[in-house]
């Protein structure tokens, strides 16, 4: 049987403001680097690095750490990314 809801200002869930593009599409955004590692490909070395997008549900990529660079250059601060290995977030160090 059914009973009355009785309003809670706790159960209000906050929510992320999303900018949606007119094709439905929305740009994710960086959260952490989380990781790196340095991946031999045919004699050359490439460094990566492992960036959490999505907090909530532990979604992290591995991407290419230069190219990474040029996309996201705010997340870096002009440091090397793993010194001392600390990782950056969004400009903070995180230890």
């Amino acid at each position: 049987q059914l009973r009355k809801y009785i309003r809670d200002p706790s159960h209000v869930v906050e929510m992320d403001e999303v900018q949606v593009r007119e094709n439905l599409t929305y740009e994710k955004r960086p959260i952490a680097v989380v990781d790196h590692k340095l991946k031999e490909l045919r004699g050359k070395s490439i460094s990566l690095v492992k960036i959490l997008w999505d907090a909530t549900i532990g979604e992290a990529t591995w991407e290419v750490e230069s190219q990474f660079k040029e996309q996201y250059p705010f997340f870096f601060s002009g440091k090397p990314i793993f010194e001392d290995e600390n990782s950056y977030l969004l400009g903070d160090i995180v230890t």
